[in-house]
């Protein structure tokens, strides 16, 4: 790789994700930006997910690990980012896609602008196809006190410097893992930048962990209780911002 072309290490934790694992591939693979890494992590799947990634180690770019018992996706990513390579990180889960420019369009937003992180636009597709394909807005950067009230960042979405970051981990919880990492990256003055483009499809799954809206609530009390610290009185301010927000998402969706 060069300096003005720098790798990107793409990261996919994978859990009996036979059903969509494929199209995730193909949408990395069919990027105009040809500098990539896509790193799989297999969380223990049950199904044909590893022998379907395995179809398509033709290509060596694309690694897979295995990890030896079921861990949950902070653990996989967190393993896929220890072994990464790129400058760059991006995070694409296993039922989710890309559009071809992603890569192009937010390498080149990230060099133009001189930035650590970075986030686009997405739509919501149906579990099978595109369906209502609403897309989601973001603003044009969100600091540390704005992402406390908001889960506008799309990990499908999100580039990271490793080069401007330093080390980045995931703490390990069942969900709301990625947005802990960014409040951590923000808490330290960095600000995230929206670029204004519909770049990835999300894959609305009926059933999935992210699907299940009390549990999301749940977690994102415990969040800022446990992990940000956050005392009573702003951790309640910050749910209820996060709620009504959320509630305007969701009705958007529908």
């Amino acid at each position: 790789m060069t300096q003005s072309h720098p790798l990107v290490s793409v990261i996919t934790p994978a859990y009996n994700a036979a059903r969509f694992i494929r199209a995730t591939i193909e949408s990395v693979k069919s990027q105009t930006y040809p500098h990539w890494e896509l790193i799989l992590i297999d969380d223990c799947s049950r199904d044909e997910t590893v022998d379907l990634i395995r179809q398509e180690f033709g290509d060596p770019r694309i690694r897979l690990i295995e990890l030896t018992c079921n861990s949950g996706a902070a653990v996989a990513r967190n393993t896929g980012i220890q072994a990464a390579r790129g400058k760059y990180i991006a995070f694409l889960d296993s039922d989710d896609l890309w559009l071809p420019e992603k890569l192009e369009r937010q390498v080149a937003f990230m060099q133009e602008r001189d930035i650590a992180f970075s986030f686009t636009q997405y739509r919501i597709i149906g579990e099978n196809g595109p369906g209502a394909r609403h897309v989601v807005p973001i603003p044009e950067q969100i600091d540390y006190t704005g992402l406390l009230k908001n889960t506008i960042i799309g990990c499908l979405t999100v580039m990271l410097d490793r080069e401007k970051l330093g080390t980045v981990q995931m703490p390990n919880l069942r969900t709301r893992q990625d947005t802990a990492l960014w409040l951590q990256i923000l808490r330290q003055g960095h600000t995230a930048y929206g670029l204004q483009e519909v770049l990835a499809e999300y894959r609305k799954v009926d059933g999935s962990i992210s699907s299940n809206k009390w549990k999301a609530a749940h977690q994102t009390w415990r969040l800022y209780r446990d992990i940000e610290g956050l005392n009573i009185a702003r951790a309640s301010w910050c749910f209820v911002h996060y709620g009504w927000n959320a509630w305007k998402k969701s009705v958007s969706w529908t």
